[in-house]
C-alpha cells in the first residue's frame, strides 16, 4: 500500500502540486451577484454569442481554459491532461469546449461535485509524476440544467422554496507540478451516499450526507479538527443543505459552524436575487473557488481551506422511475504555502 494512501479514503501528497493560475467565466445573473469583481470574464450575453445553451456552456468552458492557460504564461500544447466535467449527457458541455485544444482529455462524471473530481485527479497524476502542468474544469449552464433536469424555462414553471439555482459558469486552474502556492496537500476521495431524499427540487438535503460523511472522514483519516482549516467550503449546499451539515458533523462531536461557508450562498444575494436556496451545478464551486477563494488563498487572506463540491448523481431516467437520489463530495485540503 502507498505510504500516500491515509486511512480510510484520504491521500497525502508528497509533492503537492501548485495551483498555478484560476479563472472563472460567468454569465448575466452571476455578474449581478456578490462576487462580481472576482470573475474574470461575466458575459451580458446568456448565450455567449452561440445560438444555443448547450453552444454556450462550451463556449465558456473554452474561453475560461484559454484564459487560465494564458495567465500561466503557458499555451495549451504544454498542458499533458485536461479534465473537466459538467452536466449534460455524455459531457458533452465540457467535450465540445476542448475539442479544439487537441489535449489528452479526461472527461468526468461527478455532477456538481466535477470540480473536487478533477482537482483531486489532477493532483494525483502530478504528484505521480505523469506530468508537469494539468487543467482541471467544471462547467454548468442554468437553461441547460433546468430543460435537462426539471422543466423547459418556456413552462414557467413555479419553483420550490427548497430549489436552486444553477450557475451558468465555469471555473478552470492550472495545476502544476511545481510552483508558488497555493497547494493542493490533501484529498479525500468521497463515496456514494444515499439516504432515500428523492425530491430533485431539494438538492441540498440530498447532498448534505455526503458532504458530512467526506468532511468527517478527512479529520479522522488526517488526524485533524475543524480549527485546522479557516474556511470550510462547501460546493452546492445552498441554505436547506448548509444547516442540515452542520448538525450532522455536530452529531459527531464536531463544530463548522464557525469556519464553513457554500458556495451556493455565496455567489448569489438570496434576497434580491430571488434564487431561493441559492446556487448550484458544477460552475457553482468551479467559478466561485477559480474567482473569489484562489484570490484571497494567493493574497494570504486564507491560508487553507477545505473545499468540498458536492454532487447529486440522479438521471432524468431515475428520477422518473422513483429512484432516490445518491449524492458524493469530494474534499480537497489546500494551504498557501
Amino acid at each position: 500500500m502507498s505510504l500516500k494512501f491515509v486511512g480510510e479514503a484520504s491521500v497525502r501528497f508528497a509533492s503537492p502540486p501548485s495551483i498555478l493560475t484560476a479563472a472563472a467565466v460567468v454569465g448575466p445573473k452571476e455578474g449581478e451577484g456578490p462576487l462580481r469583481d472576482y470573475f474574470d470574464v461575466v458575459s451580458q450575453d446568456v448565450k455567449f454569442g452561440k445560438e444555443t445553451w448547450e453552444q454556450a456552456e462550451s463556449e465558456m468552458v473554452r474561453q475560461a481554459i484559454e484564459l487560465a492557460v494564458k495567465k500561466a504564461g503557458l499555451t495549451t500544447q504544454d498542458i499533458q491532461y485536461i479534465l473537466a466535467g459538467d452536466l449534460l449527457n455524455q459531457n458533452s458541455g465540457s467535450v465540445y469546449g476542448v475539442r479544439s485544444f487537441g489535449r489528452p482529455f479526461f472527461g468526468l462524471f461527478g455532477a456538481c461535485s466535477a470540480m473536487g473530481e478533477s482537482m483531486c485527479l489532477g493532483a494525483m497524476l502530478l504528484d505521480g509524476g505523469f506530468g508537469e502542468y494539468v487543467i482541471a474544469a467544471a462547467s454548468s449552464h442554468f437553461c441547460g440544467a433546468e430543460k435537462t433536469f426539471r422543466f423547459p424555462l418556456e413552462l414557467g414553471t413555479q419553483r420550490a422554496p427548497t430549489a436552486s439555482w444553477t450557475v451558468t459558469g465555469d471555473g478552470a486552474v492550472v495545476l502544476a507540478a511545481k510552483g508558488t502556492g497555493p497547494y493542493i496537500k490533501t484529498a479525500t476521495i468521497g463515496a456514494v451516499v444515499d439516504m432515500g431524499v428523492k425530491d430533485a427540487n431539494n438538492m441540498g438535503a440530498a447532498m448534505a450526507p455526503a458532504a458530512a460523511d467526506v468532511i468527517l472522514k478527512h479529520f479522522r483519516d488526517l488526524d485533524l479538527t475543524p480549527d485546522y482549516y479557516d474556511v470550510i467550503a462547501t460546493g452546492d449546499l445552498g441554505e436547506v443543505g448548509s444547516n442540515l451539515l452542520v448538525k450532522l458533523i455536530q452529531q459527531d462531536g464536531y463544530d463548522i459552524k464557525a469556519r464553513h461557508v457554500d458556495c451556493g450562498l455565496l455567489i448569489f444575494d438570496q434576497q434580491a436575487q430571488d434564487v431561493h436556496a441559492g446556487g448550484s451545478g458544477c460552475g457553482c464551486s468551479a467559478a466561485t473557488f477559480a474567482g473569489y477563494f484562489y484570490a484571497k488563498l494567493k493574497k494570504g487572506e486564507i491560508k487553507r481551506m477545505l473545499f468540498v463540491p458536492t454532487g447529486a448523481l440522479h438521471s432524468v431516467v431515475t428520477v422518473q422511475q422513483g429512484e432516490s437520489i445518491p449524492a458524493i463530495a469530494h474534499a480537497v485540503g489546500i494551504a498557501g504555502e
